[in-house]
């Protein structure tokens, strides 16, 4: 904490002048070093903001949306956190906090845009149309399952779908989201038909409450220990990741539909850091060997070629993804438990680091990704659509 002619009370005293943009440019820059070691006084800086954009909704200073993007996007590479973080939780940190930035730009009648969530549901396209609070609630309540693994409050609270009598048995990320909008009343028709005052403090109080959990989970993760990462997160039906694959899905999961709030309300969005693509792409290729595998029991995938013993060299599909995150994996196609290696590759698919996020998160099809191809066909195939069906509500 900054002490001498800014100690912590004269700081505190500033935070008026400072949200309305008055400090001199040493007070600024002692008020917002202040900011990043004091919870109290930056959560007093936040309402203290909100108060000041209320005051003034049409005196919109900003600059240009998508320079602002860049600018937000170089910080959040930059910026030492005020709470101690480990690595994994990074990428949904920054997502989480491009998102908020992007629904405190947002005006008020842009929370009344509809917004399509598409994914894919058995190999066939789905798309549900919700509200812009819907979005964040869908968030908030899938969220929710972190914050059970963490010991933290469910925010359904009573409201949370039954999923069995096991106490690890929860309820599936569409349950529980069906489960918010039914009470909450979040679907575009619902939040249509309300008056509009209403409807804009029902999105506020939305991202308050999801904002709120975001930061309690991030907190909570980093002074948990170096174990924590290995804490199973149940996704009900017997999935489950550990925390830190479940933080990097999250994270994928909020860039995914800020983007889809984004292309509502015409605002340009850039894609994640490349380091927080690759960690995101690299997820998802070590989830698709047993994706795969889940297919091909269910009748969805053609049969495995060969028997390989669990720790054996086996067929090999070689994953290229160009550009942003860039980089070469190499999944096993007859059994998860096999050796991948380039010498036994019998395919290869190439895409644009953002094409496959598009085809992981169900927003292209298999049949119109943008892909490069070479190789036994069937194998192929059978890549593109397990990398489809990893998508979800």
């Amino acid at each position: 904490m900054i002490m001498g002619p800014y100690d912590h009370g004269r700081l505190k005293s500033l935070l008026g002048a400072w949200a309305l943009a008055a400090c001199a440019p040493e007070e600024t820059a002692a008020v917002e070093a202040h900011l990043t070691d004091c919870a109290p006084c930056a959560d007093e800086a936040l309402r203290l903001r909100d108060a000041v954009r209320l005051l003034h909704p049409h005196d919109n200073l900003d600059m240009d949306p998508a320079l602002r993007s860049r600018v937000l996007e170089l910080c959040l590479t930059r910026r030492m956190p005020g709470i101690p973080m480990p690595g994994w939780s990074v990428p949904y940190d920054a997502e989480a906090a491009r998102l908020d930035a992007l629904l405190a730009d947002m005006n008020e009648a842009d929370w009344g845009a509809p917004v399509q969530l598409a994914w894919y549901d058995d190999d066939r396209p789905a798309v549900r149309e919700t509200s812009v609070a819907g979005v964040i609630g869908h968030l908030l309540a899938v969220d929710g399952l972190l914050a059970l693994a963490l010991g933290l409050p469910d925010p359904l609270a009573a409201d949370a779908p039954a999923a069995g009598t096991h106490p690890r048995t929860v309820a599936s990320p569409t349950e529980r989201t069906e489960a918010l909008w039914r009470v909450a009343g979040s679907s575009y028709a619902e939040q249509q038909s309300l008056a509009r005052e209403f409807r804009r403090k029902h999105a506020s109080k939305m991202r308050g409450e999801w904002r709120n959990q975001t930061y309690t989970l991030i907190r909570t993760a980093g002074f948990a220990g170096s174990g924590v990462g290995d804490v199973q997160v149940p996704y009900g039906g017997g999935a489950s990741l550990p925390l830190r694959d479940a933080f990097l899905d999250r994270a994928f999961e909020c860039w995914i539909h800020a983007w889809d709030i984004a292309e509502a309300v015409d605002y340009p969005y850039v894609p994640p850091t490349p380091e927080h693509m690759h960690l995101m792409i690299d997820l998802a290729a070590r989830l698709l060997p047993q994706t795969l595998a889940d297919r091909r029991r269910s009748g969805r995938a053609a049969p495995p070629r060969t028997l390989v013993a669990a720790g054996t060299p086996g067929r090999t599909l070689h994953l290229e993804i160009e550009g942003k995150g860039g980089g070469n994996w190499y999944l096993p196609l007859d059994s998860p438990a096999a050796v991948a290696g380039p010498e036994r590759a019998v395919a290869h698919v190439a895409l644009e680091g953002l094409e496959f996020c598009r085809l992981a998160a169900g927003h292209v099809s298999p049949a119109e990704a943008a892909v490069g191809r070479d190789g036994e066909r069937e194998a192929v195939e059978d890549f593109l659509y397990a990398t489809a069906s990893l998508s979800r509500l």
